[in-house]
């Protein structure tokens, strides 16, 4: 049974129609023991299907260690949001509800290099003078949560 209907692949294609650079979505999951690895696969599955410029890899969390090292995976299911580079962006769990238009944004701004980051905004990124570990803890079912993480991911773009 699919996750997402008709209704809602035809908006997603839609949306994704924008898309300008090739996307690639690393899930990083399991074969046992993992809530919402096969779901958050199936929804990925699916996903790709709305637009040829995204393609999804999928890594073996347990086995493929060079892969989970050098995009610094240390849960599961994860998806790392990659474009011409890493630009650090990751969904850990199943990007549902509220959050998988978080996820929609992300793979545009990193196909299209579009963000909503203001000069000053801008300007305080570039000032930071070392390394920031940002993480933004999310429900599915909150309706405010998705801005935090739209914003998180254009600061990790940037």
């Amino acid at each position: 049974m699919p996750i997402l209907d008709d209704k809602v692949l035809g908006e997603v294609k839609k949306a994704l129609e924008h898309m300008k650079q090739p996307v690639t979505l690393k899930l990083f999951t399991q074969a046992f023991e993992c809530g919402y690895c096969k779901d958050t696969h199936q929804l990925l599955e699916e996903l790709i299907t709305t637009n040829p410029l995204l393609k999804l890899e999928v890594h073996q969390f347990e086995s493929d260690e060079e892969a989970v090292k050098s995009l610094g995976i240390d849960k599961i299911p994860a998806i790392a949001v990659l474009g011409a580079k890493d630009y650090g962006i990751r969904f850990y769990g199943i990007p549902a509800g509220y959050e998988f238009s978080s996820l929609l944004s992300a793979i545009l701004m990193v196909s299209t290099g579009l963000h909503k980051i203001s000069d000053q905004g801008k300007k305080f990124l570039a000032e930071l003078k070392k390394p920031v570990h940002l993480q933004v803890f999310v429900t599915p079912t909150c309706p405010y949560c998705p801005q935090a993480v739209i914003l998180a991911h254009q600061m990790a773009f940037l």
